[in-house]
């Protein structure tokens, strides 16, 4: 598929992924209402439009860089290879004179469990919403992809990944009820950020995680319970004292609300804790690690966040001994996201 020499103009994005997501199944529609912490972090989503004259391409071109698949995307038809990028496509729009090729790239590695998903669609419809008069705000474009995955693809989705995508940073989110929240972003002196940063890791089982018969089996469970079920309130309450333990610095604090947080995920059904999570607990334990969140909603695949002790020669031989453990086992380097979605343009030179 050959393309036209040069663009008219380029439109790119960025957007983070989430980790340590404290109070996570409480940002549901089962859940009602709830109470959320999470961290931003690159690797980050990139998104990228080439806009042209509509009698230079075909209308619509998607370039899916990490499968490596280009392909013309017809509108108003089903979906087809990637479902997320065709609907969001089709459900922001394109001008009728121009034509586009949108690429996506995500440098984290997909089915991680850090709303990855999330930040790809946060990332194209911001870039999206620059193709046409009018800007989105960040609490805007995060509903609208939360959407886009529960109304157009019929999926199961929390609000969170979403909010955390298109805010940054490190967040406490208030889900009055469902969809609507609040989000209040935590802003703490440089030290403790450097800090924060320096202690968190970030590590992939090497398998991708899927939504499984264990999710349906507790969903139907937390529904029968009702929202103010004891399960769904100890997740709550992890939210508020990550919040607590970050504003004072306090990272043993931190740390305890990790590991409550992974043992209600456990409490709700055991397997939501894997066997391999439960290898890197322990190999993490043994090095003094503070503390330990199974990311997202847990089971098979995903990863871990783990939250390290004073010592950074005992952070390096613990990541030594997680890799070493299984080929599979990956530290995805992480650095805490400043920013959320990022938006901007570029006019290319002629010639």
């Amino acid at each position: 598929m050959s393309l036209p020499n040069a663009p008219l103009r380029i439109i790119h994005s960025a957007a983070p992924i989430r980790i340590c997501d404290n109070g996570g199944w409480t940002d549901t529609w089962f859940a009602e209402y709830g109470k959320i912490f999470n961290i931003g972090v690159y690797p980050y989503v990139e998104a990228q439009i080439e806009i042209y004259p509509r009698d230079a391409l075909e209308r619509v071109v998607i370039f899916a860089e990490n499968y490596g698949e280009r392909y013309v995307r017809h509108l108003r038809t089903d979906w087809e290879r990637h479902p997320l990028l065709e609907a969001a496509i089709e459900y922001m729009g394109v001008p009728q004179d121009l034509a586009i090729q949108v690429s996506l790239f995500s440098q984290a590695p997909a089915g991680a469990s850090t709303g990855t998903s999330a930040a790809v669609a946060v990332a194209l419809l911001g870039a999206l919403d620059r193709l046409t008069p009018g800007r989105l705000t960040a609490h805007q474009v995060a509903y609208r992809a939360h959407r886009i995955e529960t109304d157009l693809l019929k999926q199961q989705s929390g609000i969170q990944d979403q909010i955390c995508a298109a805010y940054g940073g490190i967040n406490f989110i208030e889900m009055f009820q469902y969809p609507h929240a609040s989000v209040s972003q935590i802003h703490v002196p440089d030290a403790i950020w450097w800090e924060l940063e320096r202690r968190l890791a970030l590590i992939f089982v090497g398998k991708a995680h899927h939504s499984s018969q264990v999710h349906e089996k507790v969903i139907r469970e937390l529904e029968n319970a009702g929202p103010t079920a004891r399960q769904i309130e100890t997740l709550r309450s992890t939210a508020e004292l990550s919040r607590d333990a970050v504003y004072a610095g306090d990272f043993y604090a931190l740390g305890q609300a990790m590991i409550r947080n992974t043992e209600g995920q456990r409490e709700l059904n055991a397997a939501l804790v894997s066997a391999d999570a439960q290898r890197i607990i322990e190999i993490a334990q043994a090095h003094g690690a503070l503390g330990w969140k199974v990311n997202g909603a847990g089971g098979d695949g995903g990863s871990l966040t783990l939250l390290c002790g004073d010592s950074s020669h005992a952070k390096r031989a613990m990541l030594r001994e997680i890799t070493a453990e299984s080929p599979l086992f990956q530290n995805i380097p992480i650095y805490l996201s400043r920013y959320g979605l990022r938006v901007w343009e570029q006019t290319p030179r002629a010639g």
